[in-house]
């Protein structure tokens, strides 16, 4: 794979409006939509977007290092790809473009349970650099069925997600009858017709499907019971008891997302935990949730020094990414300008964005005066 950087298209809002056209609506409004109103979904962007930063131009400055140390590993930039569910519906094959594309500018990506390629080819086309996103199962059978594959694929880092204890009602996905497959109603082959690029690809590539999952799925399941058994299953609430056996089995870096509050990462710390992610799902399951970054501040101040402390949800620039860091997170993951990466560009996508999150970045700490990442806090506006 050789670099790319398309200067059509230098920024997220670009690639956006491009990727919008690409893919058929009812798959775009399944990664743009939010829980109900959506209103959580624009408090994510309003609070980032006022976080404000302060140059100090006058003294000595000799460049900026975006690396960053995680786990033993030196990452080229403070940001990763964050796990989108089915993400080959937005656009086929969109989870190996991304982890290969991750691989080779050595940021992290992470698979999500419900993605449409499974771990053990993510592991590969990663060349084993990939994290894993897990669900826990409420089936004990399935949860150490699922940890013995991510071992044996050698994964290194695993993520467990704990703010989904029910499914978000997203009004988006209930008018387009979202399924996966995709429901073929007149509207939807419609919306597919109208995209002969996503339609080509999808063709070649094939009807996608949960990957990894389809191990522990029913033959022949019907389509509209997949929601049943998903939360019957492989999803459900995960309190502190339904970690501790993960943390007991799981020997690498282990790290908690979707925490909001000081309370849920005092338990986390008490678990043992890595790091966390400080999320709200991307304002996908609690329209009235606070944002993370109105809660960020807080939460490294008191337990910063005990733990890693991430945040994703509401990022789309290098200046949310520096906003994010300045305000006391240890790194950030972002998830959907990387889909409208690849649906904007395709195979391309998932290195163009990554190389103008760094070309962003990089002129922001060299606009600051900052030299390193985790100096950024001391150029945040109180």
């Amino acid at each position: 794979m050789s670099d790319y950087f398309n200067p059509k298209y230098p920024d997220v809002a670009d690639l956006k409006r491009h990727a919008k056209k690409r893919i058929p609506k009812f798959a775009f409004d399944y990664l743009e939509g939010g829980c109900m109103e959506e209103i959580s979904l624009r408090r994510n962007r309003t609070q980032v977007e006022g976080v404000q930063l302060r140059s100090e131009l006058l003294k000595p400055f000799s460049g900026s290092d975006l690396t960053v140390d995680l786990f033993g590993h030196k990452y080229a930039a403070p940001f990763g790809i964050a796990p989108v569910g089915l993400q080959g519906l937005m656009w086929p094959k969109s989870p190996e473009i991304l982890a290969k594309a991750a691989a080779e500018k050595n940021i992290p990506y992470i698979l999500s349970t419900v993605s449409s390629s499974s771990l053990e080819r993510i592991a590969q086309v990663s060349e084993g650099k990939a994290w894993f996103q897990l669900y826990n199962p409420t089936d004990d059978v399935i949860r150490q069925d699922l940890l013995n594959r991510i071992t044996a694929a050698q994964y290194q880092v695993l993520v467990v997600t704990v703010d989904v204890p029910t499914f978000g009602f997203r009004p988006r996905d209930i008018k387009n009858g979202l399924a996966m497959p995709p429901k073929m109603t007149l509207k939807n082959i419609l919306q597919m017709l109208s995209c002969p690029h996503w339609s080509l690809a999808t063709a070649l590539a094939g009807t996608p499907e949960m990957e990894t999952l389809k191990p522990y799925m029913p033959k022949g399941m019907p389509t509209d019971e997949l929601a049943a058994f998903m939360n019957k299953t492989v999803m459900g609430r995960v309190d502190i008891e339904g970690l501790k056996p993960i943390r007991d089995t799981w020997k690498g870096p282990l790290v908690i997302k979707g925490l909001i509050n000081e309370t849920d990462v005092k338990a986390a710390i008490k678990l043992g935990a890595d790091a966390v992610i400080m999320s709200n799902h991307g304002g996908r399951q609690l329209d009235a949730g606070e944002s993370p970054i109105e809660t960020l501040q807080g939460v490294t101040q008191k337990y910063g020094s005990q733990i890693k402390i991430f945040m994703d949800s509401g990022l789309r620039s290098g200046s949310n990414i520096a906003g994010a860091l300045a305000s006391g997170a240890d790194f950030t993951f972002l998830g959907r300008p990387f889909v409208y990466g690849v649906g904007a560009l395709g195979d391309n996508g998932g290195l163009h964005t990554i190389n103008s999150l760094v070309l962003q970045l990089t002129q922001i700490m060299n606009q600051l005066g900052c030299s390193k990442v985790s100096d950024l806090h001391q150029h945040l506006v109180k």
